[in-house]
């Protein structure tokens, strides 16, 4: 089974390759390196290999980069990943989210009686599922916290906004930038998808000085060390169903 891991930046690409390459002396499936993306491989898990990808930021160019990508090989399952903003106090800096439903939760139309999303005013839908049991076992093997995670085109940046998000999104764990356009594509290949977020931050004010960027970093890395053998157990047992 081959997996595309999909990251906007580099830095959370080197997190990413990190956890996944504990091994590199194992057997198991050659990496291979992706226009634009890393190589990253659990060599210690025979029949289960990764690429990943720097997509870019934002909604837009993680579709595009994702759709391009799957283009090229066949792939049993994708993941964004990366780092973001948590809503507090349930996902506190330093801590993960594992998506167990990837929002749109900015595209759509403002109105006078309030926000209308895509799926309201008749366009498509807004939420893409990951595989329930996927996400449950992802959280759990990570210490995530199992919640929605956002995909917002403008990054929240005062109290009035969060407090918006939080009241349409109660259950919302986090919010990225990047998570619905990297399921629109997976989608589009007929394909699962799994979102997984360290955060960096609280969603709100903007506070540069209270980011904790290196702690997500190495979360994230943390998290993908327990992951991969959720993923080659969900990939053995769905693969060729």
């Amino acid at each position: 089974m081959r997996v595309l891991v999909v990251t906007a930046v580099a830095a959370e690409a080197d997190s990413v390759a990190a956890g996944l390459s504990p091994h590199p002396d194992a057997p198991g499936p050659e990496p291979r390196i992706l226009p634009g993306g890393y190589p990253a491989t659990r060599r210690d898990l025979p029949g289960i290999a990764f690429d990943v990808l720097v997509g870019g930021v934002g909604p837009a160019a993680a579709a595009a980069g994702t759709a391009t990508a799957l283009a090229l090989g066949p792939y049993a399952l994708v993941v964004s990943a990366g780092i973001g903003g948590g809503f507090q106090p349930a996902a506190p800096p330093g801590s993960l989210v594992v998506a167990d439903a990837i929002v749109a939760a900015d595209l759509g139309a403002e109105t006078p009686e309030g926000f209308l999303d895509v799926r309201a005013l008749g366009f498509g839908h807004s939420v893409h599922l990951p595989p329930a049991e996927l996400a449950a076992h992802a959280a759990e093997a990570t210490g995530g916290l199992l919640a929605p995670v956002l995909t917002v085109s403008t990054v929240t940046g005062t109290a009035a906004r969060a407090a918006e998000l939080a009241a349409r999104h109660p259950m919302a764990g986090a919010e990225a930038m990047e998570g619905f356009g990297v399921a629109e594509a997976a989608a589009a290949h007929g394909l699962p998808v799994l979102e997984i977020r360290a955060v960096s931050n609280a969603v709100g004010p903007r506070d540069r000085a209270a980011w904790r960027i290196g702690d997500a970093l190495a979360a994230l890395a943390d998290g993908f060390r327990s992951l991969g053998p959720v993923l080659a157990n969900w990939g053995e047992r769905h693969e060729h169903r």
